[in-house]
């Protein structure tokens, strides 16, 4: 399987697990202010870690599927937004073709805001930079939720994995 069938299946499923938790969070009536949360004063807040998640897959569209879709800049307002922003993404993600990214050993110039230059393979850059950093913030805004309050286990962050679920047996 290439990397670009690999990357496009761990952004469905955990696009997914971020869907499922602003879901839970809405449910339970949890307020617009969650989106305030930070478990220290020098994080990120919910509201970013959503929006830096989401941008680490919209990245990896334009460093090597060959698109140029603007990034997320604008803060989410409410639960909703995020909602709407999620499926906007998995959207872009579902159309896209993969065997139309760049080949494995294409190379990625990727320049940070803080001017720390990397030069990587496309696989490299999937595997070494997106994907790390997206799992980074997926997990910290299933934190910062259940640090809020709402009531999620392990099986809240890999809600796809009940498609594997084996009945018991009784």
């Amino acid at each position: 399987m290439s990397y670009a069938h690999s990357a496009r299946i761990v952004f469905a499923n955990m696009l997914g697990t971020l869907d499922h938790l602003v879901g839970k969070a809405e449910e339970a009536g949890m307020a617009h202010d969650v989106l305030a949360q930070k478990l220290t004063e020098d994080m990120f807040p919910l509201e970013l870690q959503f929006r830096v998640a989401l941008n680490q897959v919209l990245l990896a569209l334009n460093q090597v599927a060959g698109k140029t879709v603007p990034l997320e800049e604008v803060p989410y307002q409410s639960l909703g937004e995020v909602r709407e922003r999620i499926a906007a993404v998995r959207s872009k993600v579902d159309q896209v073709d993969p065997t139309e990214w760049a080949e494995p050993d294409a190379v990625v110039d990727l320049t940070l805001p803080n001017g720390v230059r990397f030069l990587m393979s496309s696989e490299d850059d999937i595997q070494d930079w997106i994907m790390p950093n997206f799992y980074f913030h997926v997990t910290m805004a299933y934190a910062l939720l259940r640090n809020a309050g709402l009531g999620v286990g392990k099986m809240d962050f890999l809600p796809h994995m009940a498609r594997h679920k084996v009945p018991n047996a009784e």
